[in-house]
């Protein structure tokens, strides 16, 4: 617990008063009318009120003498930290030529009457290649891994020349159908125009049981179907497919391109599969955009941020602010003989020698800060870092500036280009912006002040690692130390399961792609806490394992109630109770290994206004991705570093 800390002064304004009014008896006797109506008296409150404000900044130095320790250690404030999206651009038609979005490119959420549009700008640049189906394959499931897939040749299919069946005659997990597009086309999307008609009889074709995937180079990376007007290769019609961004040239069948491929699966529990292929008449391709990166922050370029004056310690403030945490943050530039000289970003200076040309980058306070001048104990002199000459100008390469957790917005909030791009028709992000955090507080910061000093930067103990993971990426919203199991590798390896921040819609529901760190996030933590491990130690960075659930429940609704906001309130509590960022009893996320039990259920939706009683409820486990079922269940358990994922909750109300 923290020490008591004394008031300096501990009188008060009517403590002031009453010793004022003493002290006039003993030296004034003649005074006698000490009534709050006396002209005197009031000048005694009047002051009184002024020494009181003196004594309460006096009381405040403890913690004045507090923040200046915390900066004497090295604690400095987090600053915030931008929300990314991925953003879809569409065109308004196919182009002939390649069109580019370039890095900096403004899109934004809708202005409203009550709320202010928030803007993201483009961080990779995106080009959409022109392509067109060149070559069309068909193979078998090879009978095992080993073996060669036999392909056959469809590419009179591309003119409307012949049909050919897509798969087996009686298709199998395994079945294949290729399509050569001209170019790899990377973030690119795809539309696959086809004519087909109904011979893929049994699938349902909402659901059909295929699989969209990409060659990058390697291996085939699944594709995300937009939508499929076909039905399962069942009619005429569009599919459109999102092209992973590793998509690369490829050779199969002694012909080149970019790859794609449809391949029957096994059909979900519940559903039927093939029973003969469907055919294709005619086919054709072409790209129609792309998606690409976006941050929830402005770029600033090649800002000129003042002229040197030649002497150590120098502070140079930025125009722009807040200014927001990044990898590329703050390159800076001094002007020399021969042109724009890099200097080196460090942490500190402790280790810079006069000649290191080294600065500081403060991101709370924009700040750029050059290396001291410090008096030794034995009268020298010695310079921190090298001071650039007198008279040349600095400047900052590139920093953006914005973030904070206004920045995760939902998906498709994302629908304003506000930098014009001929022939983009629209813009969306198809899921939900995530990442933002706001900068930190003082408050903040004391309580992270002691936990600083006690690990000394160094990894050791379980909340070493837990706060200095926290430090390399303070977007994230949990972290967990735990021991790697016996068959991850040697003694000493320990595992960092990262959850990242996110927001749910307005129901409370999470998508679980949204729980899946960003591999940047992931690579930057492991390399923080490599140079910070004990020898011999091993860190494994990875996302924890989740349990997917189903709650299905019957309620009794009150008379003075409608049943679909019962049911919408109630649907929504269990998201936001079940969830592994917001759930749990104390809402700050449900506790890792904690099984679940019908009883909570019923605990939950009994509190929801409206709720007469609840009739039945039934758990399920599900898969997170898949969302298949098991069995009904009154408890489900998990692992003790498993964090549980609201899949689907249906609820009905009688």
């Amino acid at each position: 617990m923290a020490l008591p800390a004394p008031n300096l002064d501990d009188r008060r304004f009517q403590d002031l008063v009453d010793e004022a009014k003493r002290l006039v008896q003993q030296r004034c006797p003649e005074w006698t009318d000490h009534n709050v109506s006396d002209p005197g008296v009031t000048l005694i409150e009047a002051f009184a009120t002024m020494v009181d404000q003196v004594v309460y900044r006096l009381n405040r130095l403890p913690d004045r003498n507090y923040i200046k320790f915390l900066e004497l250690i090295g604690v400095r404030l987090f600053p915030p930290v931008a929300a990314n999206a991925p953003v879809t651009f569409w065109l308004s038609a196919p182009r002939d030529e390649p069109l580019v979005v370039p890095v900096g490119t403004q899109v934004s959420t809708l202005r409203t009457e009550t709320e202010e549009s928030i803007n993201f700008s483009v961080t990779e640049e995106l080009a959409v290649v022109p392509a067109h189906a060149a070559h069309v394959l068909t193979a078998p499931a090879p009978e095992d891994d080993d073996t060669a897939p036999d392909y056959l040749r469809h590419d009179q299919v591309l003119l409307g020349d012949a049909g050919f069946p897509c798969f087996s005659h009686q298709p199998v997990p395994g079945d294949t159908m290729l399509v050569g597009l001209s170019d790899p086309v990377p973030s690119n999307i795809v539309v696959l125009r086809l004519d087909c008609h109904i011979e893929g009889v049994g699938v349902d074709p909402r659901w059909p049981p295929l699989a969209w995937e990409a060659w990058d180079g390697e291996a085939w990376r699944a594709c995300e179907v937009d939508h499929d007007d076909t039905g399962g290769l069942n009619r005429g019609g569009d599919i459109v497919l999102h092209v992973p961004r590793r998509h690369a040239v490829g050779v199969f069948d002694r012909s080149r391109g970019g790859w794609l491929r449809c391949r029957v699966t096994d059909a979900e529990e519940g559903q039927p599969s093939y029973s003969i292929s469907p055919r294709v008449d005619r086919m054709s391709a072409f790209t129609i955009g792309g998606t690409t990166a976006t941050v929830h922050a402005q770029l600033i370029e090649d800002e000129v941020i003042g002229i040197s004056d030649g002497v150590g310690g120098q502070r140079f403030r930025l125009e722009h602010s807040p200014v927001v945490a990044s990898a590329d943050l703050g390159e800076l530039e001094v002007a020399g003989g021969s042109g724009w000289q890099l200097w080196d970003r460090v942490a500190t200076f402790a280790d810079s020698s006069p000649d290191d040309r080294h600065y500081l980058f403060d991101e709370v306070e924009s700040e750029v800060i050059f290396g001291p001048g410090v008096r030794l104990a034995d009268g020298s002199y010695r310079q921190y870092g090298a001071v650039p000459p007198k008279g040349v100008p600095v400047r900052i390469k590139s920093y953006r500036i914005g973030g904070g957790r206004e920045g995760n917005v939902a998906r498709e909030a994302i629908r304003i280009l506000r930098t014009t791009i001929p022939f983009v028709s629209s813009v969306r992000n198809r899921r939900a912006a995530a990442g933002g955090v706001d900068g930190e507080t003082v408050e903040e910061a004391k309580v992270r002040g002691p936990i600083t000093l006690r690990t000394g930067n160094r990894a050791v103990t379980i909340e070493d690692y837990e706060h200095l993971a926290r430090e390399a990426a303070p977007e994230v919203s949990r972290v967990r130390c735990v021991p790697a199991g016996r068959d991850e590798g040697e003694a000493g390896a320990v595992r960092i399961l990262i959850v990242p921040t996110c927001e749910a819609d307005a129901t409370g529901r999470l998508q679980f792609e949204q729980l899946v760190p960003a591999e940047e996030t992931l690579a930057a933590i492991g390399r923080y806490l490599d140079e910070r491990r004990v020898i011999g130690a091993r860190v494994l960075v990875e996302p924890p394992t989740y349990q997917g659930i189903t709650v299905v429940a019957r309620i009794r609704g009150h008379v003075r109630f409608q049943a679909r906001d019962i049911e919408k309130d109630a649907v929504a509590a269990l998201y936001r109770y079940f969830s592994p960022v917001t759930g749990g009893p104390d809402g700050d996320g449900w506790p890792f290994g904690r099984p679940l039990h019908a009883g909570e259920v019923y605990a939950v939706l009994q509190r929801i206004p409206g709720v007469e009683y609840v009739q039945d409820v039934r758990l399920f486990g599900a898969d997170p991705i898949s969302g298949q079922r098991g069995d009904a269940v009154q408890r489900l358990e998990l692992g003790p570093n498993s964090l549980v994922f609201s899949h689907e909750h249906l609820v009905r109300v009688d």
